[in-house]
């Protein structure tokens, strides 16, 4: 049988927020998928590195740029 359960991982240990219906010493396979800390962090990233691109490409100063290209 396969479960899936979320944890909470703190000092060490796993905690999970309801117990499960296991035999105490029962033995039991982790897997760890930590991608929802990584993908926030990478979005998080993004979001910034989209503001910083905006800032550096909207402006005023660019309009003489795109004048020259035009020509």
């Amino acid at each position: 049988m396969t479960t899936t359960i979320q944890a909470i991982y703190e000092n060490g240990r796993l905690t999970l927020p309801q117990p499960l219906p296991l035999a105490e010493k029962t033995r039991v396979l982790v897997t760890i998928d930590s991608s929802d800390v990584t993908d926030a962090v990478r979005v998080g990233w993004l979001k910034l590195s989209e503001q910083s691109l905006a800032r550096t490409w909207d402006n005023p100063d660019d309009a003489a740029f795109d004048a020259l290209l035009q020509k």
